[in-house]
C-alpha cells in the first residue's frame, strides 16, 4: 500500500500543476526526449529569461492535472518524456521559444498546447511563433497611429514653404 505521505504530496503535486494550467495564458507541452543536458540547461535558461517555467512531469500526474483543469483533450499529447512550459503573461514567448529552439535541435518536439483556455496542436502552435513579440506588435500600432499626425505635419509644413516661397517673390 502507498504512504499516506507521498500520496498527499502527489495529490499536492497534481493541484499546483491543475492551478499553473488554469492561471497560464500559454502553456506547451514539449518532448524533449534526446536532448543531453547541456541543451536541457540552454533551454531552461532561454525560457527563464522570458519569465516562462519548464517543468518535467510524470505522465500520470499530468493527466490528472488536466483533468482536474478541465482540460482533458491534452490528455492524447501526455506520452513519452513530458516537459511543459508555463507562462502567465506572454502567450508569444514560449512558443518563439520552444520552436526555434526545435529547429536547432530535432530532439526537442512541441506536440501541443493551450492558448488562454483552448487546447491547439503542434500547426497552431508554430503559427503562434510566427507572430510578432508584443513589443514589435505595440510598435507596429505607434507607427500606425503617428502615421496621420506626420503626413499632416508634412502637409503644413509644405503648406507654409510655398506660402514663405510667394512671399519673397
Amino acid at each position: 500500500m502507498a504512504n499516506a505521505k507521498i500520496l498527499e504530496q502527489k495529490s499536492q503535486q497534481v493541484a499546483e500543476v491543475a492551478e499553473k494550467l488554469k492561471e497560464s495564458s500559454c502553456t506547451i507541452v514539449a518532448d524533449y526526449r534526446g536532448l543531453n543536458v547541456a541543451q536541457v540547461t540552454e533551454l531552461r535558461k532561454q525560457l527563464r529569461e522570458a519569465g516562462i517555467e519548464f517543468q518535467v512531469l510524470k505522465n500520470t500526474l499530468a493527466r490528472r492535472a488536466t483533468t482536474n483543469a478541465e482540460l482533458s483533450e491534452l490528455n492524447d499529447y501526455l506520452t513519452g518524456p513530458t516537459a511543459i512550459a508555463f507562462s502567465k503573461d506572454d502567450i508569444v514567448a514560449p512558443a518563439k521559444i520552444l520552436t526555434a529552439f526545435a529547429k536547432k535541435n530535432e530532439h526537442l518536439s512541441v506536440k501541443a498546447g493551450v492558448v488562454e483556455g483552448k487546447v491547439v496542436d503542434v500547426n497552431q502552435i508554430k503559427a503562434l511563433a510566427e507572430l510578432p513579440s508584443r513589443e514589435g506588435l505595440l510598435s507596429m500600432l505607434l507607427s500606425v497611429l503617428q502615421a496621420p499626425v506626420r503626413n499632416f505635419a508634412l502637409a503644413v509644413k509644405a503648406v507654409a514653404e510655398k506660402d514663405g516661397g510667394a512671399q519673397e517673390a
